[in-house]
Formats: C-alpha cells, sequence, structure tokens
C-alpha cells in the first residue's frame, strides 16, 4: 500500500529577473509527493521570471514601484494581492526589493542569499565574498525582515572557492547549491512550521 501525497500547501514566489529560482520550485512541485502548489508568482517588473510562471500556468503580478506613488504604497498593493491569493508563507527568490512593514506583519517571507550570511549582506555577496579572498562561501536560506539580509538563519550549504574561481563560475555553482537547498527548505515549511526564537530557527516537523 502506497501512502497518498500531501494536500499541497500554497505559497507565493517573488521573482525579479531569470527565475531560476522559481524553475527548480515548479519543476520540484511538479510532484504530488512535494506537498507544494506555487499558486501565484509576483514580480516589481516584466521579467523572464513572470514568464516562466506564464508558461507554467500560474497566477501572476506584477508591482512596479514606479507606478507607486511612494514605497508605502507599493508595499501596500502587494501586501493587498498577498492576502487575495492566501499562501502559508511567501518566497522571495531573486527578488530584488526590500519589503515592507505591511508584507512582513502578515506573511512568513523566506529568502535566499549567495553568502555565508551575516558575512557578505547585500547585492554583490559573491563578488564581496570573492574580493576578501575567503577560502569557503556558499548560500543561506534565511527569514526576511526589515534589514538587508539580517533575519534568523534557516538553513545554509557551503561552497568551496576554487584559486581560478571568476564572480561568474563561483556563483553558478553557489545557484546549483542554493537551488537545492531553497527546494528543500520548503518542502520542510509545507509539513510543518518553521519555529523562531530569537535568532534561532527549527523546524517542528522532519
Amino acid at each position: 500500500m502506497t501512502s497518498e501525497a500531501p494536500v499541497p500547501v500554497d505559497i507565493v514566489v517573488l521573482v525579479s529577473g531569470s527565475g531560476t529560482l522559481l524553475q527548480a520550485l515548479i519543476d520540484a512541485a511538479a510532484d504530488p509527493a512535494y506537498g507544494v502548489r506555487i499558486a501565484a508568482v509576483g514580480a516589481d517588473r516584466s521579467c523572464s521570471g513572470i514568464e516562466r510562471a506564464e508558461r507554467a500556468g500560474i497566477l501572476t503580478g506584477v508591482f512596479d514601484p514606479a507606478e507607486h506613488s511612494s514605497r508605502a504604497d507599493w508595499d501596500v498593493a502587494l501586501a493587498d494581492w498577498l492576502r487575495g491569493v492566501a499562501p502559508r508563507f511567501v518566497v522571495s527568490a531573486g527578488f530584488m526589493r526590500i519589503l515592507g512593514e505591511r508584507v512582513l506583519s502578515e506573511h512568513l517571507v523566506i529568502n535566499t542569499h549567495p553568502a555565508l550570511l551575516p558575512s557578505f549582506p547585500g547585492a554583490h555577496g559573491v563578488r564581496d565574498a570573492l574580493a576578501y579572498g575567503v577560502k569557503v562561501t556558499g548560500t543561506t536560506c534565511h527569514v526576511v525582515d526589515a534589514g538587508v539580509d539580517t533575519g534568523p538563519i534557516i538553513d545554509q550549504r557551503a561552497v568551496t572557492v576554487a584559486d581560478e574561481d571568476t564572480e561568474e563560475s563561483l556563483h553558478e555553482r553557489i545557484k546549483v547549491e542554493e537551488r537545492d537547498m531553497l527546494v528543500d527548505v520548503v518542502r520542510r515549511l509545507a509539513r510543518g512550521a518553521l519555529v523562531v526564537e530569537g535568532r534561532h530557527t527549527r523546524f517542528d516537523a522532519p
């Protein structure tokens, strides 16, 4: 006798660029045993990530900050849209905007970053790590808070830096680990709540 597939949990994915992290989640969610349904994909601009979602038949929404009178108004518009979709949680997958208080107060949001936080936060984590001369870097999945890559850490994967690495070659190897980590974290979140105690996190289910 085989066990039944879990009832899928609805999530929203936010993107800004090519959507390779989104694609990893789309591919994973195609298996009923994964237990996740991507209910919608949001973006701050028209991008390849939105095109990927549309090809997969996923609801999309584009929220360009330039079309809103203030950052607060943009945050409210995004929050209202998310409330209508009603995801269990939100995944920031290469989303290059700082989320505001309204969104963060209403939703658990997780994000991946291409460095081992708290080292090298911000938009150039790979370049900064390489320039610093580290021998090991990697990727981090963390809870999003009001800061820039400052939220509690959920998971991390290490990547060794090779002597001949360029920013591009190092980033490509980090992306492999980043995709695998995100797929695993989303699966675990779908099966149980994330418990956050100060800077420490744990799952209440395997």
